[in-house]
């Protein structure tokens, strides 16, 4: 698995692809600091966490908003373009029947491919948060606490997996479409559907299943929130985001669930400590690390009892 390994690292490395989406990270980077800057000067940052008000200050474009909105966006592209052809361009190329005609087993070439991009993106997302936090250092020069670390260090975690779970599905439509292109435009459908098209959805089902209007009692609108919420959740990326607020904004108070304008009034604004984020987030990780490790064992299965033919 070891050759399989370097192969594939050397091939990432020296591709287009890999400079392209490093330039994309440099790009997020820069337009993540840029924004922080921003709001940091319009905004008095509490006490204890300035150094993660960084990747929390919205910007005043809506779009760079804040870093861990433009990390939500690339992390799916980088892993749906590490797997989309990772197993079908090699059966194309007639490249895969030869590999295996070596004494090389078949589980090493799938292990080999899906570590060689995990590698990969989390020296890009490693980088995207390294040069975040080496601008960011010099521009507000305050360092981070050891807290602040740790809670990097999670998010570092929370981004890997979450890019595992969108590089396993793409590994998965490549080893069950033969075309290229089936596979890539398959995996990009499912990330539109769970990006933004679920968003749409969850608000019409909740409210088909419980009827509200603004003369609804309280009770009716929490019920109705939290099914939608409950809908929305389905979602991989919904689990993330609603994972890294609970993370690097240990100062918002109610990230999960819902809290409503009474009961937010007797809330005091006290921040979450790292054991208390840990336990919030925990289903969204173990969901999480369940669906990678699903799609992943889905395509190892597939793979290994798959006919290969040299053509």
């Amino acid at each position: 698995m070891t050759a399989i390994l370097r192969k594939e690292l050397a091939d990432y490395f020296t591709s287009i692809r890999f400079f392209v989406f490093f330039a994309l990270v440099l790009l997020a980077s820069a337009a993540g600091l840029w924004a922080a800057s921003q709001g940091i000067r319009s905004t008095n940052l509490p006490e204890g966490f300035i150094f993660l008000g960084l990747f929390t200050t919205p910007g005043v474009i809506p779009l760079f908003n804040s870093l861990p909105v433009l990390i939500a966006l690339i992390i799916p592209l980088i892993g749906i373009a590490l797997g989309f052809d990772a197993i079908n361009s090699e059966r194309s190329g007639g490249t895969l029947s030869r590999i295996l005609a070596q004494p090389v087993y078949r589980d090493s070439v799938i292990n080999g491919k899906f570590l060689a991009g995990l590698v990969t993106m989390t020296i890009m997302i490693g980088a995207m948060i390294l040069l975040i936090s080496g601008f960011g250092l010099r521009m507000i020069g305050v360092p981070p606490t050891a807290e602040e670390i740790l809670r990097l260090f999670l998010y570092l975690f929370l981004s890997i997996v979450y890019g595992a779970f969108w590089m396993g599905l793409a590994i998965l439509f490549s080893v069950l479409l033969r075309r290229v292109a089936s596979s890539l435009l398959t995996s990009l459908g499912i990330w539109l559907f769970f990006s933004i098209f679920i968003f749409m959805v969850a608000p019409w089902i909740a409210s088909t299943v419980v009827p509200v209007t603004t003369e609804s009692p309280q009770v009716e609108l929490i019920r109705y929130t939290e099914l939608q919420l409950m809908i929305m959740r389905f979602s991989p990326n919904f689990l993330f985001q609603e994972a890294t607020r609970a993370v690097i904004n240990p100062m918002l108070v109610g990230s999960l669930g819902m809290v409503s304008a009474s009961q937010r009034a007797y809330l005091i604004p006290n921040p979450l400590s790292l054991g208390q984020s840990m336990l919030l987030i925990w289903p969204h990780l173990t969901g999480l690390i369940s669906l990678s490790a699903i799609c992943f064992a889905l395509s190892y299965v597939l793979f290994l009892r798959q006919e290969i033919r040299a053509t």
